[in-house]
């Protein structure tokens, strides 16, 4: 890796440092480290590892570079960054640098995708999966959606309040989760709002239906599916469970308060991004 960003990296524009995580946030302290040091700060990594470094840049000048190395890369997706890592580092040189929004759930950064339910339940499943990748995530999806019981939840969108049972919620900045499943396909990561996306409980034998929806762009025309834009947002259930951040799972107790952040993060977008 080293040697493809020394190949590809303008060296006219950059002097790259590189250094590694060794541990998990390990990333946020390297990134803290370098804030004011640096001009820019490339993460080299999924969504996961590119949340560690911009929670520790946002608000602040430093600018976030994204080389894609993760198993969905929703926001490297989204901001049109190549998937090919040479291409990726190519295209830092462009330095076309936008301004994105991000969000907090409790006090939390998230810049991409966060949500509770049926895919913050199998992201937790899926961080004790020995096995990464794409294939893996979705063998783990068809096994627990058998016995995934959807819930209650008590839903205020800027003092607007919805009662609903749901299989899952997402909370979108960007679009999509990864691997190019959007689940908010009009989602913008730059109008100050983030998409309530509420799955109603559907029928089994709509599962696979439902995702191709995703991959086809068109998951917010089913009926299963209320997409409810806003800038705060509080969510209440009956117990505490999974939620994700940037499909990071942790164990949170029944309440969460999800707020937008317009205008965090400068990043380095992909020549065809468009918002």
């Amino acid at each position: 890796m080293p040697e493809l960003i020394q190949k590809n990296l303008d060296v006219s524009l950059f002097e790259p440092t590189i250094v590694f995580t060794d541990s998990a946030m390990h990333g946020t302290q390297l990134a803290q480290d370098a804030v004011g040091q640096y001009e820019y700060i490339v993460a080299v990594g999924g969504d996961g590892t590119v949340n560690e470094i911009a929670s520790s840049i946002a608000g602040k000048d430093t600018v976030l570079g994204i080389i894609p190395f993760g198993s969905g890369n929703g926001l490297a997706r989204f901001l049109d960054i190549p998937m090919d890592t040479e291409k990726a580092t190519r295209s830092l040189n462009n330095l076309r640098v936008e301004v994105i929004d991000a969000g907090k759930l409790n006090g939390q950064w998230f810049f991409n995708m966060a949500g509770m339910g049926f895919d913050a339940h199998i992201s937790e499943v899926f961080s004790h999966d020995k096995t990464r990748g794409f294939g893996a995530y979705i063998r783990s999806a068809f096994r627990e959606i058998v016995n995934y019981r959807s819930e209650t939840y008590h839903i205020e969108i800027d003092g607007a309040v919805y009662e609903r049972e749901a299989f899952m919620l997402s909370f979108a900045n960007s679009s999509q989760y990864g691997n190019n499943a959007h689940v908010s396909p009009n989602a913008s990561v730059q109008d100050g709002l983030i998409d309530v996306c509420i799955i109603k409980p559907f029928p089994l034998y709509k599962f696979i239906g439902m995702g191709l929806r995703m991959f086809t762009k068109t998951a917010h025309k089913s009926k299963y599916v209320e997409i409810v834009r806003g800038r705060h947002i509080i969510v209440k259930r009956m117990a505490g469970g999974p939620v994700h951040l940037d499909g990071e799972p942790q164990i949170l107790g029944a309440d969460a308060e999800i707020k937008v952040m317009p205008g965090s993060l400068k990043i380095i977008t992909g020549a065809g991004f468009k918002n």
